[in-house]
C-alpha cells in the first residue's frame, strides 16, 4: 500500500493530462501556466526553505568526523575526515558532492557464526552515482531548447552520450543507465525489509514521478515522434516571458512537461531538497578545530548557581552529625 498509493497518484497525473490536453484541449493550461506555476512554487520554496536553514539556530560544533583529529606535532591528522580548516572542509564537501563519499564507505554487517563481520556494500553508492550523473546529463542535454543556438558543451555532452550510435536516432546512453537506477532504487525500497520498514509513501512518489518523466521522454524519443520545432519554440517562448501555444506538438509531450513541473513544485517540500541542504547541513560545512578554538554557546544567558562552599556553609553541621567529611570546620 505504501507504494500503491504514491503510483496512482502518478497514473491519475497522466491521465488528469491526457483528458485536459486531448480531450478538453487546454493547451495554454498544461503548455503555460502550470509551468509557470511550477517555477513559481520551486523558487519561491526553495527559497524558503534556504532562508529557514540559514535562521535556524548552530549553537555548537557539531561536524561529523570519523578520522583522527588535529591534536599534537607527532600525531598525523586526517584532513579531509576530520579537517581543522576551511581548505578540508571544501575539499570534503566536494567529494561529498560529486562522488558521495560518505555512502562510498557503506558497510553492511551480518553474523558469521557467533562473529559479527563487516562487508563494502557498493550497490546504493553506484545506483546512487548512477541516478545522480545521468540525471545532469539529461538535464544538460535539455538546454538545447532553452538557446536559439545550441552551446558547444551542450553540443559535446550529445555527442559523448550517444557515442556508441546504436539505432536511429541514436539511443543515449544516460536514458538508460537514468531508468536502471530509478528501477533499482524502487526494487531495494520494497525487497530489503529494513529499508522497506523505514520507507513511506513520500518516498516512493518522488520515484515514480522520476520514472513517469524518463518514460514519457524515452517515448518521445524512440517511438511516438514529437514536432521537435515545435518543443523548442514552446519552450523559448516560456524562456523569454513571450508564452505561445504551438499546436500539434502532442500529447506525449504536455504529459512529459507536466510531470516535470510537479517535480519542480514538489521538490521544495520534500526529501529532495537535500541537494541545496548539504551546503548548509553543519555536520559536513564546520572544521573541527575544538581542541584550537572554544566554541561557547552564543545564546548561553548567567545562571545562579549553588557552588560547593555554599552547600556545605548550608549544611555543615548536619554534614558533621552524619559523618561525611567537610572541607572547613
Amino acid at each position: 500500500m505504501k507504494a500503491l498509493l504514491p503510483f496512482l497518484a502518478v497514473v491519475f497525473l497522466v491521465l488528469l493530462v491526457i483528458a485536459g490536453v486531448k480531450a478538453a484541449g487546454l493547451y495554454f493550461v498544461f503548455g503555460v501556466l502550470v509551468p509557470y506555476a511550477a517555477a513559481a512554487v520551486f523558487l519561491l520554496g526553495f527559497v524558503y526553505r534556504v532562508v529557514k536553514w540559514g535562521k535556524t539556530p548552530v549553537p555548537f560544533h557539531i561536524p561529523t568526523t570519523c578520522g583522527q583529529q588535529k591534536s599534537l606535532p607527532w600525531i598525523k591528522p586526517n584532513g579531509i575526515e576530520n579537517p581543522s580548516g576551511t581548505g578540508g572542509v571544501v575539499i570534503r564537501m566536494l567529494l561529498e558532492v560529486f562522488l558521495f563519499r560518505s555512502l562510498f564507505k557503506n558497510r553492511k554487517t551480518k553474523m558469521k557464526g557467533e562473529y559479527l563481520t563487516y562487508a563494502w556494500a557498493p550497490w546504493l553508492w553506484l545506483s546512487g552515482m548512477a541516478f545522480h550523473w545521468s540525471f545532469l546529463f539529461i538535464v544538460i542535454r535539455h538546454l538545447r531548447f532553452f538557446f536559439q543556438s545550441v552551446p558547444v558543451p551542450v553540443q559535446a555532452i550529445e555527442h559523448l552520450d550517444s557515442i556508441l550510435n546504436w539505432g536511429v536516432p541514436a539511443l543515449y546512453i544516460t536514458d538508460v543507465i537514468f531508468l536502471a537506477a530509478v528501477t533499482y532504487l524502487f526494487l531495494r525500497r520494497v525487497t530489503l525489509s529494513q529499508v522497506k520498514a523505514i520507507t513511506l509513501p513520500a518516498d516512493f512518489f518522488p520515484l515514480f514521478l522520476l520514472f513517469g518523466i524518463g518514460a514519457s521522454g524515452v517515448l518521445m524519443r524512440y517511438y511516438t515522434r514529437v514536432d521537435v520545432v515545435g518543443v523548442k519554440e514552446l519552450v523559448m517562448g516560456l524562456v523569454s516571458l513571450h508564452p505561445a501555444v504551438v499546436s500539434g506538438i502532442g500529447t506525449i509531450f504536455y504529459i512529459h512537461l507536466f510531470l516535470i513541473s510537479t517535480l519542480f513544485a514538489y521538490f521544495p517540500w520534500s526529501k529532495l531538497v537535500h541537494a541545496g541542504g548539504v551546503f548548509l547541513s553543519p555536520t559536513r560545512n564546520l572544521s573541527n578545530n575544538s581542541r584550537v578554538v572554544r566554541h561557547v554557546n552564543p545564546w548561553s544567558y548567567p545562571v545562579k548557581v549553588h557552588t560547593y562552599e555554599e552547600y556545605e556553609d548550608d549544611f555543615r553541621e548536619k554534614m558533621k552529625m552524619a559523618g561525611v567529611p567537610v572541607e572547613r570546620e
